[in-house]
Formats: C-alpha cells, structure tokens, sequence
C-alpha cells in the first residue's frame, strides 16, 4: 500500500534552522507502520536530529533492506538520496555508496531481523572497514512483517504474544560491536527523545561507523507482559549510564559538576543543557572497562542506554584506503582508469 501524501500547507509559525527549513522539509510521507510502533518514534528523533544539525536534504542518503524498520526511510527528508536494498545487504550496498561518494551523509536504517540474522556478516564488515554513517539498528525481538517469530535478539526467556519462552541466546550488537572494534556504540529507546536526539546528532558527526541500538517496542507482537522487548519492560528496566547531549564547536564553556551530582549551563545559542556526574566505574573510551560493566548491568536485567563507547582516534575507510578528498564520483575517467600503459607499469613493480 503506497504512503499517504501530507499537505504541504506550513505554518508560517514555525521555526527555521540556519538552512532557512523547518521540521516539516525534513519529512517524509505518512507512516503506514501500527499505530504506536516504536520505529515512528525513531522517526521524528532523526527528523528532529537533521534539523537542528541543519543538514542539507540533498546531501544526505538514505540506505535500508527489508523489514519494517526498512520502511522508515520513507518517513523522513523527502528531498534525500534513498536506497532500498535486498534484505540484509544495506550495510554492503552503503559500503560501496561511500566509498564512490564520500561527500553524502550517510544514514542507514536496519532492523534486528535485517542486521543480525541475514545481514549478520555484512554489518560486520562494515564496521571493521569503519564506514563513515549513522547505522540505526531498530530492535524489537521480533520479525513483524512475518507475524511476530523470534529474531536473533530475542532474550532468553521472553515469551511470545502466545505464551511460548525463547530458548536461544540473543545476538547483542553493542557487544558485538564492542567485540569488532566498533568506534561508536550507542543503545537507545525509541520513547526516550530526549536522550536519542543528542545520540543520533553525536552519531552523524562522528568520524566513523556510529552504530545505534534503539529499543523499539512492536505494539502488535512483542508489546505484551513476559516480553523484554515491550514499553512497560524497557522503561521499568533503563539504566542511564551516560546523560547525552551534542555541543557542536564553539568558544569554550567551564563549569563544574556540584555536590548534588548535576548542574545547568547555558550555551552560546540561549540553549540550557544539564548535565549529569556518569557512575565512577564508567570510562566509555575504555573497551574493556565498558564490556564489564555492560555484562554486569545486563546480567541484573537492565537496559544499559546512552552513549556507551566512543573512540575518535581510529582512520574511516577512506582514510585506511588513502582515497582522494574528492568524491570518487567526481574524479575524471581518465585518472580513474588510466589506460593499458599505465597497468602494465604497475605490474612491472611486482615482477
């Protein structure tokens, strides 16, 4: 069923980022997904994210595979480059996208079915290679297009919508990526805007892969009691273990953290952010340290969220490939493929 069109009336009420655009030219069409899915709340949380980073439409591409999560891309920033792979080859075919056009943003939509079961092996990749995207995993522990089996991030112990316990150990991807070198680890929840926002802005502005695991519950087949995937459960379950926020560059701002473990600072834009002293036990530019805690908090039940791991030092693909800072896109046939002459020099080198 196609998506439904929005009117394109705007009140002229609403406000403009630095572009001169407002919320509303970063939609997309109207959402066809249940009424309540947790995916359209990631939705306005990217929406809300490119606003305020005032991201050109026309310079961002979306990438997708197959699942409800790979609907999403719909909904946001009509006016962008959009790819809807096969299912599980997203992170594969944005490989290949930035690495022949470095210039676009890149923002990859997937879901727990699409990246960790078929596509298990091409997001890895992808995060070895440290392709330089936003990759937003929306996990809910079920394969609703199918009518609500088990995915590979199921727990142990979470019963289905008709009783029955899952029996096999899940797939966690932050302690994959953790396990794979991965630069940027997030986990999220879809109904907790206020901590995403900040995640996904820090995620489009880091050096690398910036990989998102955001819980988001299926109202029609893993939002019931006995689900670990449901609203009731994750937000009975969240442990903030970082409080998240982007600053973008600017003069520097000196504050102190007080006694009562939090304070209010007002940023260059009027903007009030409040920041919050993170657990002593926690480094999250410490591999190690981070894998520990997270084993230790999930193993109590909970839902460890906010940014968990961050490491700005390591080289994107094009740096590791020394790629030109010009878009391979852009780069004339003729350097590109030199001609015969020039092959057979090279293959002098090697004899």
């Amino acid at each position: 069923m196609p998506s439904i069109a929005k009117p394109v009336a705007i009140h002229p009420s609403l406000q403009k980022n630095v572009l001169g655009l407002t919320m509303r030219d970063y939609e997309g069409a109207m959402s066809t997904l249940c009424a309540g899915c947790g995916h359209d709340s990631v939705t306005a949380a990217i929406v809300r994210a490119l606003w305020e980073l005032a991201t050109p439409p026309h310079m961002l591409a979306k990438m997708s595979g197959i699942g409800c999560s790979s609907k999403t891309p719909t909904y946001f920033v009509s006016g962008a480059h959009g790819f809807n792979s096969a299912h599980g080859r997203m992170a594969a075919i944005a490989t290949g996208a930035n690495a022949a056009n470095r210039e676009l943003t890149y923002i990859g939509i997937s879901g727990d079915g699409d990246s960790l079961s078929i596509g298990l092996g091409h997001m890895c990749h992808a995060i070895r290679r440290n392709v330089k995207m936003l990759y937003i995993i929306e996990n809910n522990g079920v394969y609703g297009l199918t009518k609500g089996q088990f995915s590979a991030s199921a727990d142990v112990g979470s019963k289905s919508k008709r009783g029955e316990p899952n029996r096999m150990a899940p797939i966690d991807p932050v302690a994959l990526g953790l396990s794979l070198g991965a630069t940027f680890i997030a986990r999220s929840f879809s109904g907790d805007k206020e901590q995403l926002v900040p995640i996904l802005k820090a995620g489009l502005a880091h050096r690398g892969f910036a990989l998102v695991d955001v819980i988001s519950p299926c109202v029609t087949f893993n939002d019931h009691v006995g689900s670990t995937k449901s609203y009731l459960h994750t937000r009975k379950h969240t442990r903030r273990v970082t409080e998240s926020d982007f600053v973008p560059p600017a003069t520097e701002i000196l504050a102190t953290i007080g006694q009562s473990g939090t304070t209010t600072v007002t940023m260059h834009d009027g903007s009030v952010v409040r920041f919050t002293g993170v657990p002593k036990d926690y480094d999250p530019t410490n591999r190690q340290r981070v894998t520990s805690y997270l084993q230790e908090h999930q193993g109590q039940g909970e839902v460890v969220t906010g940014l968990l791991y961050l490491d700005e030092s390591v080289p994107d693909l094009h740096e590791m490939s020394n790629s030109p800072d010009q878009a391979l896109s852009k780069v004339p046939y003729d350097k590109l493929c030199p001609g015969a002459a020039e092959l057979a020099k090279l293959q002098e080198e090697y004899r």
